[in-house]
């Protein structure tokens, strides 16, 4: 009778609310609410953190690499937006200095973009090591 669940009409509906929690790391949090029909209660709410206290390095380099190749994109896409506005300012002279300032706020965003590619390009090298340096075989010399 203790583990059958009380379903209320909550405010809030959780979709993990009908998960199992094992050992794993978790976070609990109790909240009061009111619903549009007058009910008024507390709910409870579970969330699992981490399943596995052991890192994922591929999972993270995979991570890294797909946010590296946004910021080459984002490099890209400001680069050709800079690009852009320097030609409307040289074919505009009537809004020229608009233009420049635009072109010039575009090239510091591809710079910022490029910046962010190479942060991650980094990111994704050390999870790299960090996965070969816990997958590597040790030799016994001695």
């Amino acid at each position: 009778m203790s583990e059958e669940r009380h379903h209320h009409h909550h405010l809030f509906h959780h979709k993990d609310e009908d998960k199992p929690v094992d050992d794993a790391v978790a976070y609990s949090e109790t909240t009061y609410a009111t619903d549009g029909d007058g009910y008024t209660g507390y709910a409870e709410t579970t969330q699992v953190l981490a399943d596995d206290p052991t890192p994922d390095y591929r999972k993270e380099e995979k991570h890294h690499k797909h946010l590296e190749h946004l910021g080459e994109l984002g490099a890209a896409a400001a680069g050709a937006y800079a690009l852009h506005e320097k030609h409307k300012a040289e074919k505009d002279p009537e809004h020229a200095h608009k233009h420049k300032i635009e072109e010039e706020i575009a090239a510091a965003a591809a710079v910022g973009a490029g910046g962010y590619a190479f942060h991650e390009h980094h990111e994704k090298k050390e999870a790299k090591e960090e996965y070969e340096a816990s997958h590597e075989k040790k030799h016994h010399f001695f």
